[in-house]
């Protein structure tokens, strides 16, 4: 699971940079920033959830 959180947080700060310096491409940015407040809250829920052993 951490490994994608780490995937979907790296694609998020890629769309971000695109995003950013393409004006055509505009709609990249809220794809990165919707990917980035997911990644976000995966991880404030595995941290505040802790680890749980099945």
């Amino acid at each position: 699971m951490n490994i994608l959180v780490a995937i979907i947080a790296i694609v998020a700060i890629i769309l971000l940079f695109t995003g950013g310096f393409v004006q055509s491409l505009n709609f990249l940015l809220w794809v990165g920033l919707v990917l980035l407040a997911i990644a976000v809250i995966v991880w404030l829920v595995r941290f505040i959830g802790g680890k749980r052993t099945v």
